[in-house]
C-alpha cells in the first residue's frame, strides 16, 4: 500500500470547506456539468432529479465538502470526502470525489482539492483514502497515480488506495491556516459582489432618471 506523498503548490488556491448553506450553490455545480462529466463523476449518466437528490442527501455531519469559488462566487470545483464506517480490526478509511467545472480544468484544481481533502482526512484519524474510478476517468486516475496511489483496474472500473501518514502539527496548522484564508477570501469576494450589485443598481437608476427628465423635455 503506497503512502501518500505530500505536495504544496506555489500558488495559493483558497479552497473553503462547506455546509449546509451551500446547497444550492453544490447543487448548480454539478447540474452545470456536462452529460460525460456527470457520467464519469458519478459512474451512470445522472439526470438531474438525480443530482438533486444527491445534494439533498449529503450529510455535512458526517462527511466533509470542499470547494473553489470564482470571483462571481459560483462553485467552479469541489471535492466530496465520504468517511467509511469502520468496523473493528479495520482502519479508518474515507473516499474521495471531485468535480470540475469544463471552464476551470487545466488549473489543477482536482489536485488540490484532493491534497485538501487528504490534509483534513489525516487530520481526522483516517488511515487510507480510496478513489473509485471509471478505468476511463483519466484525470481522477492521474491524480490519484501522482500521491503514489496503489491502483487497481478491473475492467471498467478502477480502484485506488493511499495510506495516509498520521497527523501532524504541520497538518494540523496547515488546515487551519488555509481554511482562515479561504474564508477571508470568501468574504472579500462576496463584499465585493454586493458592491457591483449596488453600484450596478446606482448606475440603472440613474439611467431611469436621465431618460425620464429627456422624456419631460427639461
Amino acid at each position: 500500500m503506497a503512502e501518500q506523498q505530500p505536495s504544496r503548490p506555489s500558488r495559493i488556491v483558497p479552497i473553503r470547506s462547506l455546509g449546509a448553506g451551500h446547497r444550492r450553490r453544490i447543487s448548480a455545480h454539478l447540474l452545470a456539468l456536462q452529460p460525460h462529466d456527470r457520467y464519469l463523476r458519478f459512474g451512470y449518466a445522472a439526470n438531474d432529479e438525480q443530482i438533486r437528490r444527491y445534494v439533498d442527501q449529503l450529510n455535512f455531519d458526517r462527511d466533509d465538502i470542499f470547494g473553489i469559488f470564482n470571483r462571481k462566487l459560483e462553485l467552479i470545483a469541489m471535492a466530496h470526502l465520504a468517511f467509511i464506517p469502520s468496523e473493528p480490526g479495520t482502519p479508518p478509511g474515507a473516499e474521495f470525489g471531485v468535480s470540475v467545472l469544463a471552464e476551470a480544468r487545466g488549473r489543477g484544481y482536482g489536485t488540490r482539492l484532493f491534497d485538501r481533502a487528504v490534509t483534513h482526512a489525516r487530520n481526522e484519524g483516517v488511515e487510507l483514502m480510496f478513489i473509485h474510478a471509471l478505468s476511463e476517468n483519466t484525470a481522477m486516475i492521474k491524480i490519484a497515480r501522482h500521491a503514489g496511489a496503489t491502483l487497481e483496474r478491473d475492467g471498467s472500473e478502477t480502484e485506488a488506495y493511499l495510506r495516509l501518514p498520521p497527523a501532524t502539527l504541520d497538518s494540523r496548522m496547515t488546515e487551519v491556516v488555509d481554511e482562515q484564508v479561504a474564508q477571508v477570501d470568501y468574504r472579500l469576494k462576496k463584499q465585493a459582489r454586493t458592491f457591483l450589485e449596488l453600484l450596478a443598481g446606482l448606475q440603472e437608476a440613474r439611467r431611469g432618471a436621465i431618460a425620464a427628465r429627456a422624456k419631460s423635455g427639461r
